[in-house]
């Protein structure tokens, strides 16, 4: 960055002499090059620096020590945003407004004591304006700040936002491991070639994160199963396949949350850094205590008043096509910033509630989240023995305990029913059986499973029928058919020989006979020319 010369160079002497005033200083020079050389010589001493900035407003203080913390500098439009703009104008108005003593932003009153400079410099976007400390005076405020006191270190890391009220936490919401039955439902329907999103129809606004998610930690790829990476994960035990997924989604530079979060749209294609935000947002967390409710809307406004450009770079509010989901309404701007970036965070807060490290809170159940807490382990503390059960009616219950590995096996046997109360409700048809069997399946495998799990408890029905299966197929077949009834055989063989013939299919009896599909009209209208009038009956 320039230096103090570099930055000073450019102003007459009446702006040289407006700064000295600041700092206590009269110039004795009469031109400007020789008094720049003596204000700079002035103002570069730690002694000069420290009494000045004692005396700086409070919220001068404050945008100085923001500048500190950017290294020195920060873009002029999320400076300026918050800290205001300075105003343009030369210096015969200058000299008749004086608006050194009549400041409109903090951003002059930093600028008018030389603590502030507008440059443009070099960045990944191309040449972008900046706000700066020059360079030699930025040393010795740096040194100010080593200087600053236990108390103020203290401050300065403590965790944004405060503790739960007794309100915000009145309702509990405590994680679990549910994701790992989610990814195995999941899994298994990829297998199956079913429509995923379908079997999660409770959950269905997290099914793309889940996709995603399985996605990066290489479970997927393309929406197609990795055989031995799907085996690790449904062999590990919960909390090691718990600690896999964590893993996966933080450190992935893929998993992008802002074009997951359900209430926007994100249109165009600028570029954001999901894992950086994620690991900015993840060390905010990790400073609250664990164990301690903490008020997510606090949260929200510390870090917007502190930290609001934590994921937009330059400060930039307007090159993100982004639009709200219900009414297409573009948020452009910084005043739709808890529309985006509040979203941000809050969805940031819900996938570790998701994927077991934080609980949740709210009022009262079925009102939104207004607390947080950070639990000490990413694994369910609920230990359950999990078990199946076998009815012989073809019905099979499995605990969502018990071994996901086995329930994906079983699964891919059978048609598949709700889940609730932790257990999944699975049953064996011909359908489901022939469909295993076109991905090289046999039922003898799924017997084995089952006698193996349940202690040889399969009912001898369910037993007898698989066995069956595996020998002679289906050997019975339900369907619906749409069935014409006569009165006398003789009616029945004058239309097997007319015209309608073709529409009648199998004969059950002397006076029924199957109607082809699609074919009713057709044979009512054969009758009628026989003379014939007819009724349809529906079981509707």
């Amino acid at each position: 960055m320039p230096d103090l010369h570099q930055s000073l160079l450019k102003y007459d002497l009446g702006h040289l002499r407006i700064i000295a005033g600041f700092w206590g200083l009269e110039l004795e020079s009469t031109d400007s090059d020789s008094a720049l050389e003596e204000l700079c010589a002035s103002l570069l001493d730690l002694e000069a620096v420290t009494e000045t900035m004692d005396i700086l407003p409070a919220d001068a203080r404050t945008a100085l020590n923001a500048l500190v913390e950017s290294n020195g500098k920060m873009e002029w439009v999320a400076f300026a945003r918050k800290y205001g703009e300075i105003r343009e104008m030369g210096a015969g108005r200058r000299d008749r407004e004086r608006p050194h003593l009549k400041p409109t932003s903090t951003s002059e009153i930093l600028f008018y004591r030389g603590f502030l400079a507008k440059a443009f410099f070099d960045s990944g976007k191309g040449a972008q304006e900046f706000a700066y400390i020059p360079e030699d005076l930025l040393e010795l405020v740096n040194e100010l700040a080593f200087q600053e006191n236990d108390a103020e270190i203290k401050k300065a890391s403590e965790p944004l936002g405060r503790p739960a009220t007794p309100v915000e936490k009145a309702h509990e919401i405590p994680a679990t491991d549910h994701i790992l039955d989610d990814a195995t439902t999941y899994l298994a329907a990829l297998r199956l070639t079913l429509e995923s999103n379908s079997l999660l129809l409770e959950k269905q606004e997290q099914a793309p994160a889940l996709q995603k998610l399985l996605t990066t930690a290489n479970l997927i790829k393309k929406n197609t199963l990795q055989p031995e990476a799907v085996k690790k994960f449904l062999e590990a035990s919960r909390p090691e396949a718990l600690d896999m997924l964590f893993k996966a989604w933080l450190n992935s530079q893929t998993f992008d949350e802002l074009r997951l979060i359900p209430s926007i749209i994100c249109e165009g294609e600028w570029k954001n850094q999901p894992q950086v935000t994620r690991e900015f947002l993840m060390d905010l967390v990790n400073s609250i205590p664990r164990n301690k409710w903490w008020s997510l809307p606090a949260f929200l406004r510390a870090i917007k008043e502190k930290f609001p450009d934590f994921q937009r770079p330059a400060g930039d509010y307007d090159s993100w096509f982004i639009k709200r989901a219900s009414d297409g309404q573009f948020l452009r701007g910084f005043a739709y910033w808890d529309s985006v970036d509040g979203a941000l965070v809050k969805y940031f807060i819900q996938a570790l509630h998701w994927l077991g490290v934080v609980d949740l809170a709210s009022p009262e159940e079925g009102k939104e989240v207004t607390a947080f807490r950070v639990v000490e382990s990413k694994v369910e503390r609920l230990k359950v023995e999990g078990k199946i059960v076998v009815s012989s009616s073809g019905k099979i219950t499995i605990s969502r305990y018990f071994s996901r590995a086995v329930r994906y096996q079983i699964a891919r046997f059978c048609e598949w029913g709700e889940e609730k109360n932790n257990e999944y409700a699975y049953s064996v048809s011909a359908q489901s059986l022939k469909r295993a069997g076109e991905q090289g399946l046999k039922a003898e495998q799924l017997l084995a499973m089952l006698v193996k799990h349940t202690n040889g408890t399969v009912p001898p029905a369910m037993v007898k029928a698989l066995k069956r299966w595996e020998q002679h197929g289906a050997e019975a077949r339900v369907e619906s058919l749409l069935v014409l009834r006569v009165s006398r055989p003789e009616i029945m063989e004058e239309m097997r020989s007319s015209k309608a013939g073709k529409f009648l299919g199998e004969l059950l009896s002397p006076t029924a006979v199957v109607v082809k599909s699609g074919a009713i009209e057709k044979v009512i209208a054969a009758l009628t020319e026989l003379g014939l009038l007819s009724e349809v009956i529906s079981d509707k």
